[in-house]
């Protein structure tokens, strides 16, 4: 019997290839060597988070006795085969793409020496250095019966030890110890070299250990040190219902994710029988094992890239975000909104106007309130300042801190303590769902009245991602845009039924169905023979409904345009189902983050949004998310043009083929075109407009 073909692409799969993308980006030869380097670092985050979250779910579901098949066709046994078997496929790749970006960069005078490979000078600076940095850092840990196996942190790098007493016949069997290199201290050690060479010479900390750990166990010879490194399930469990205290509860998990169940064990190739045996046992782990043939966790590569000095030649051009020209020159900020929107593309225009808003409502002797949530911030984050001064100054400030972003639980934690400190209201959100909206309200008074200004955006308030991320932000005093957010923090604040929004569209309630309801308006327009289209920017796209709605709409013949950065379940191209879809996904300097929905709306009154959410049922069902339209009809040109360059891209754009691979874009015109990099001429998509 001939198994049936799913019309879905799998969520996980179609995640290897996204990452798949990462990695051909480091393999690219156009792109600069450090930059290359950077994308290596990329895709072992990547990877971790992958393996920590959605591979322990499966993993978890296995262990559960599930054999159901997802919408996709995939029971979680036949996915995870099939996750390892791609994965351990692109580690290969990424290690030999790791090897041919360092021969390449050895030309330029940028090396990781063996330490072996060391003349005497330098073995004298490593020796000096391990004796007064290193070993003073360094905690031995014998595994015997009064000594149990330690605690194993996740995503930490460690070295395994088998030992010998001095004098013993290696017929005895060896001890075993483990050392944890310490991550406090730089993967990295620089050589000093000779003072008119401009060569950069570095050796792995790692490496460095390995040398000098006889100096560890006196009276004992280590015969055998092997680098390895384990991955934990870092999926929290709340019970945020049962919760007395949602911050102390999640402090807790946070505390117990340190025990999460081993999901994926790293190892150098070539490691001592016995030593992985032992850890195999030890950690409880018996597949998922990743044996590699370099370093272990290349994402120490972004902080090298970072630090390392000089050779601007071998990274991309600086680009410096500009001042948007809307706020130039101009001294007050409410005066500006108040006479018309404005529009910010990130990274090209400077995330510095927020800052300066929340900083200007916070001195304001007009401001009464600001209101905004906080999902992730930056460490150093200008805003949390600008409101904690607000709040000391006796305006009231409610902040709505996501805790459970993940993997800034603890930063988050940080923060909302100092709000609340400062006189901050500092609100957890609603049991059950993340806070994953981005709003901020500023109440003002003006001539007896009251003014709300609001700044909506697609991306986190957090001016370090705003450099690295292309995210869109709109500050705006519309009225019916400052109602619908009075009532959207009041219903995340306190006790409210649903608003019926004027403009917002609000997950869990109504955005899925507000969505559902202008596709279904593109396929109607079809069907009557009117002009029809959808172009729809995001990171992902795996919710079923919203793809066999947009299958229909395919059907009636909607001409439909979809750039998806990460996952995408919709297979496109499909003769009588999707053949009016093309899915793009771009990959390049900046991670692609904007969501923009476009709807032709019969020609007559295009529609343009911007919104927090993906079309992942997380977003849609599980989150409050936000969906705002763009008023101003100069501005949804504006963010046309942003959609129409990105579908004009046929450099780093590829185009998704029904098997769920990925083809760069051809260049019909054989002229070259790179959206990121064509952005910088603001005047391609802002025109005259400002």
């Amino acid at each position: 019997m001939t198994k049936q073909v799913s019309p879905y692409l799998n969520r996980d799969l179609s995640w290897i290839e996204f990452n798949r993308r990462v990695l051909q980006e480091a393999q690219d030869t156009d792109n600069p060597l450090l930059e290359r380097a950077k994308f290596l670092a990329i895709v072992s985050s990547n990877l971790d988070e992958f393996m920590s979250v959605r591979v322990a779910g499966i993993q978890d579901q296995m262990r559960a006795g599930l054999t159901k098949m997802d919408f996709t066709g995939y029971t979680p046994a036949g996915l995870w085969k099939r996750l390892i078997k791609r994965t351990t496929s692109m580690v290969y790749e990424q290690y030999r793409t790791y090897r041919d970006v360092f021969r390449s960069l050895s030309k330029h005078g940028i090396n990781i020496k063996s330490i072996d490979e060391l003349g005497p000078m330098g073995m004298k600076e490593m020796s000096d250095y391990f004796h007064e940095i290193v070993f003073p850092v360094l905690t031995p840990m014998a595994v015997d019966q009064s000594r149990p196996f330690p605690l194993v942190h996740s995503k930490e790098l460690y070295l395994a030890v088998l030992l010998r007493r001095e004098g013993a016949t290696e017929e005895e069997d060896p001890f075993f110890a483990i050392v944890q290199v310490p991550s406090i201290l730089s993967r990295l050690v620089p050589l000093s070299g000779r003072s008119n060479s401009k060569k950069l010479e570095f050796v792995l900390l790692e490496d460095l250990i390995q040398k000098f750990i006889h100096t560890l166990f006196n009276g004992y010879v280590p015969f055998s040190v092997n680098p390895f490194r384990l991955t934990r399930n870092a999926d929290l469990t709340l019970d945020e219902e049962g919760a007395e205290d949602l911050l102390e509860e999640i402090e807790k998990e946070l505390r117990r994710r340190r025990w999460g169940i081993p999901v994926r064990l790293e190892v150098c190739k070539g490691i001592h029988p016995y030593a992985l045996q032992t850890l195999m046992d030890e950690l409880e782990i018996r597949d998922n094992l990743f044996q590699i043939e370099g370093p272990l966790d290349l994402s120490f590569l972004m902080k090298f890239v970072h630090q390392l000095p000089g050779h601007d030649n071998l990274r991309y051009e600086k680009v410096e975000p500009i001042y948007p020209r809307e706020f130039e020159g101009e001294e007050d900020m409410f005066d500006v909104i108040k006479q018309r929107d404005v529009l910010l593309y990130h990274p090209y225009e400077s995330f510095e106007p927020v800052n300066d808003f929340v900083t200007e409502a916070a001195y304001d002797p007009d401001v009464l309130a600001i209101k905004m949530t906080m999902y992730r911030v930056s460490g150093q984050s200008v805003l949390v300042q600008a409101l904690a001064k607000a709040a000391e100054s006796g305006k009231q400030v409610t902040v709505v801190v996501e805790l459970k972003a993940r993997f800034d639980e603890e930063r988050n934690i940080a923060w909302a303590r100092q709000l609340e400190k400062a006189g901050c209201h500092v609100v957890y959100g609603l049991v059950g769902l993340k806070t994953h909206a981005k709003i901020l309200l500023v109440v003002r008074r003006e001539k007896g009245m009251l003014r709300r200004y609001v700044h909506v955006g697609t991306g986190n308030y957090n001016d370090s991602t705003a450099t690295l991320y292309t995210d869109t932000g709109l500050f705006t005093s519309h009225p019916v845009v400052g109602a619908d957010a009075s009532a959207l923090f009041n219903e995340v604040t306190g006790y409210s039924t649903p608003h019926d929004w004027r403009a917002f569209a609000v997950a869990p309630t109504d955005l899925k169905g507000k969505l559902i309801r202008l596709i279904d308006r593109e396929r109607d327009n079809a069907l009557a023979g009117r002009p029809a289209r959808i172009v729809a920017k995001m990171n992902s796209l795996s919710n079923q409904e919203m793809i066999d709605k947009l299958y229909e709409a395919s059907q009636a013949g909607v001409k439909i345009d979809l750039i998806v950065r990460g996952v995408c379940c919709l297979k496109p191209g499909i003769a009588g189902r999707s053949d009016n879809i093309r899915v793009l996904s771009i990959v390049d300097r900046y991670l692609e983050h904007s969501r923009i929905m476009y709807f032709l709306n019969d020609g007559g009154d295009e529609e343009v949004y911007l919104s927090s959410a993906d079309w992942m049922t997380r977003n849609l069902l599980k989150r409050i998310e936000l969906m705002c339209p763009v008023f101003d009809a100069g501005l949804r040109t504006v963010l046309i043009n942003m959609l129409n360059m990105n579908l004009e891209d046929n450099v780093k754009a590829r185009v998704l083929k029904p098997n769920g691979l990925y083809e760069h874009v051809s260049s019909a015109s054989g002229k070259p075109f790179r959206s990121q990099f064509e952005a910088k001429s603001i005047e391609l998509w802002k025109g005259n407009y400002a």
